[in-house]
């Protein structure tokens, strides 16, 4: 199944994007490249391959959930260069 024209020009409506006459078939041919190397994957025969999670053999060990740190709530308000209460105050970044 490839990509025709009008189904680039829906995509680009659907994705509010502004797509010249010129662009169609860059784009065209970029999803369609795009569609056959996932048809070349689902092609491939995976009846013998394990399913897995992570492709490390690595085994996460548990650890006993101990506090190990206190509250550095105070320390880290005085080194903050503004701050209220327990607030850090930052400049305004968006107006």
């Amino acid at each position: 199944m490839l990509i025709n024209r009008k189904e680039v020009k829906q995509i680009a409506n659907l994705a509010k994007l502004s797509v010249s006459e010129n662009e169609i078939d860059t784009i065209m041919t970029s999803l369609n490249s795009v569609v056959e190397m996932i048809n070349h994957i689902n092609e491939s025969d995976t009846e013998s391959v394990k399913p897995m999670a992570n492709p490390m053999d690595a085994v996460q060990r548990f650890r006993i959930d101990d506090v190990t740190e206190t509250s550095n709530k105070e320390t880290l308000l005085n080194m903050a260069t503004e701050s209220d209460e327990d607030y850090y105050l930052v400049p305004t970044v968006v107006e």
